[in-house]
């Protein structure tokens, strides 16, 4: 487990709010190229082949690469940033927080708050986040010297190991998933399959998952899975809405999904006693399973997901043994393709 807790804490540690993926390519890009080589295609994607090349079935390996974050959208008269949200960054934990801002320097930073003790009440009552600011010690003239508008701003948290098999790192929204495909790859490399198999690490899944979109479109697979997370039992959770950590994959049952996938997955996880649950859907997923699956003629998709505590903070945790599972899940039903 030490190694692959090393590949999630190095995934973990590169930035890459959407559309600013840079970094996280560089990262995944050079851990997948350990396996299969892997090249950037114009959206920011990571693209690696593996397999038998122009066999009949074709199976595409999705997982995303960008995080939640913050963007600048102006520099106030006090050296204030302004921001909004770039993606689904939760705005409860934002008051208080450090952040890194990634602007011509990497600066640190901290989301203005008020003191309760100047608060009248109205407070307590969080603002949107295009109303929020960033404090980074700077006046405006500074400020203007080293940030621009359009910069990103990420929460700031260093990955950590928890008890056991558990992790706490911001972003592991997807890269747990980034490193269940980079996983995969080494657990196929070297092995003879029926299939052709292309990785897809992509970019810009939480503005609307455009990377998946061309990225699918230009791989043209005939089947795909896609990896992402989903939710893990916590406090004041519905426990039938979530998955256990260290209790494996939840394996995606939704319209969109295809039900032979659906029946495979399944099968291999019991012939190979790889623990999972199902993740029941009655409307769209909310991931890259929607785009992806109605890519040109349409395309076979299932869903598999991780569970995950604390979605969009920066202290998301899972167990590394989820991934560990999710990875031979995915391998296995591979090797079982004929």
């Amino acid at each position: 487990m030490d190694e692959l807790k090393g590949l999630v804490f190095r995934l973990c540690a590169a930035p890459g709010t959407p559309g600013n993926e840079n970094a996280a390519a560089k990262a995944a890009g050079k851990e997948l190229s350990k396996y299969a080589k892997a090249h950037v295609d114009k959206m920011g994607n990571v693209i690696a082949k593996m397999g038998k090349l122009g066999a009949e079935k074709h199976i595409l390996l999705d997982a995303h690469l960008d995080q939640i974050g913050l963007i600048v959208t102006n520099i106030d008269k006090h050296g204030f940033l302004r921001v909004d949200r770039t993606g689904g960054v939760d705005r409860r934990v934002l008051p208080g927080s450090p952040v890194t801002i990634y602007g011509k320097e990497v600066l640190t930073g901290v989301v203005c708050c008020t003191p309760p003790h100047l608060s009248d009440g109205s407070e307590d009552k969080l603002v949107s986040v295009d109303k929020m600011a960033v404090d980074a010690g700077l006046s405006k003239a500074e400020a203007e010297k080293l940030v621009r508008p359009g910069d990103r701003i990420l929460l700031h948290a260093a990955p950590k190991s928890l008890l056991g098999t558990r992790v706490t790192a911001p972003g592991l929204d997807d890269r747990a998933g980034v490193a269940v495909l980079i996983r995969c790859a080494q657990l196929l490399a070297g092995c003879e399959l029926n299939c052709e198999v292309t990785v897809l690490l992509s970019s810009r899944e939480e503005v609307g998952g455009q990377g998946a979109v061309t990225g699918a479109y230009s791989v043209n697979p005939t089947h795909a899975v896609i990896v992402d997370v989903s939710f893990a039992e916590q406090p004041n959770v519905l426990p039938e809405k979530c998955g256990k950590l260290g209790g494996g994959p939840m394996i995606g049952v939704a319209p969109i999904l295809n039900r032979s996938m659906i029946d495979g997955m399944i099968e291999t996880a019991k012939k190979n006693h790889i623990p999972y649950k199902l993740d029941v859907m009655g409307g769209s997923t909310g991931t890259n399973s929607d785009e992806i699956a109605i890519t040109r003629k349409g395309v076979k998709a299932e869903l598999i997901s991780i569970p995950l505590r604390y979605m969009h903070t920066p202290v998301e945790v899972i167990d590394l043994k989820d991934v560990e599972h999710t990875a031979r899940l995915i391998a296995e039903y591979i090797k079982g393709v004929e």
